[in-house]
């Protein structure tokens, strides 16, 4: 896809100062700009960058003057930073707004999808699945039996839904995530072998939610496992069964949530956080990376460590203990001390 100056810089509201006719094909950062390529300047530090840039557009405010000859045309916008970011989403919706459905792929009988809808090749959608308008669903993603997915949800190559999950609008569900299997429930007997409890639930994921690649979420035993609105999971994050998550919580990379464990709105949750099960984390807590939770958190709190500690009393008891190894030294002096005496 091809843009001129003057096309950007009306989905922009911004102003060409150079070749309004100069076209762009692909975007770069503004010290590695090359003919064909749009970039920005938004921070001063980079400033110096724009008179050697090779970037055929940059977007950059209104108020800057260039104060040595430049070869890039200009669109003067009111935030440069604000304004690449919408281009960047105006990008991807043309670029993601694919219709029609590529063979081979497979849809059942049963099955209902809305206008807008893209299916890529080798894709399945299985019975009864019900799908809302502007869906696009990529090569390789399987849809099982029983799912229903409303309006503008993107599910990406690979990605795996199995039966009975419920997803609302404008989700975005990247590769190789893996929605509604099995929890992890199994039971010993005296021979000490386990058997499978069925899991017997599904996983509702409501609007305006994000997940990571490789991402798994499990299917309640009974019930379900819920994500409020607006969530944001990293990639490779495992949500066991029956856990709820609150509006607006975003959690990083490789973090688990074992069963039944309710997190609180607006919750920030660090990367590699492990979440024991059966416990309830309030709203607005914040969890520092590779902390340990193994008890039921309040609203508001901050917390870091294995097993997590108050993030304030956390970080003085680590000044103790770098000091340990000279408080140690400190204790065998003193002790010789005394018995010297």
């Amino acid at each position: 896809m091809k843009f001129t100056a003057t096309q950007i810089a009306g989905i922009l509201e911004g102003e060409v100062e150079g070749n309004p006719q100069i076209a762009v094909h692909k975007l770069s950062k503004i010290e590695e700009g090359e003919s064909g390529s749009l970039t920005f300047l938004a921070n001063p530090k980079y400033t110096s960058y724009i008179y050697s840039t090779k970037a055929s557009i940059t977007i950059v405010n209104k108020d800057f003057v260039p104060e040595q000859s430049i070869s890039t045309t200009l669109i003067k916008v009111e935030d440069a930073y604000k304004s690449f970011s919408k281009l960047l989403e105006y990008y991807n919706q043309v670029k993601n707004n694919k219709v029609g459905i590529e063979n081979p792929s497979y849809i059942s009988e049963s099955a209902e999808y809305g206008e807008g809808f893209y299916l890529g090749a080798f894709a399945y959608l299985g019975s009864n699945v019900s799908i809302g308008d502007n869906v696009k669903i990529h090569p390789n993603a399987f849809i099982g039996d029983n799912v229903r997915i409303g309006d503008n949800v993107v599910v990406f190559a690979g990605a795996k839904i199995y039966s009975e999950t419920i997803i609302g609008n404008n989700c975005v569900i990247h590769g190789g995530a893996i929605i509604g299997a099995d929890g992890f429930g199994f039971t010993p007997n005296a021979n000490g072998e386990y058997s499978k409890v069925p899991q017997t639930g599904n996983v509702i994921i409501e609007d305006n939610v994000d997940i990571g690649a490789g991402t798994t979420i499990d299917r309640a035993t009974l019930g379900s496992t819920i994500l409020r609105k607006g969530v944001k999971l990293d990639n490779q994050i495992q949500i066991a069964h029956n856990v709820e998550i609150g509006e607006h919580t975003a959690i990083a990379a490789q973090t688990g949530v074992a069963g039944s464990t309710k997190i609180g709105k607006h919750c920030l949750i660090g990367g590699q956080v492990g979440i024991v099960g059966h416990i309830t984390i309030g709203d607005r807590v914040r969890i520092q990376a590779q902390s340990g939770i193994g008890r039921n958190v309040k609203d508001d709190e901050v917390l870091q460590g294995s097993p997590a500690l108050s993030y304030a009393d956390y970080n003085k008891s680590y000044v103790h203990f770098k000091n340990l190894p000279k408080l140690v030294n400190k204790i065998s002096n003193i002790e010789k001390k005394v018995e010297g005496e």
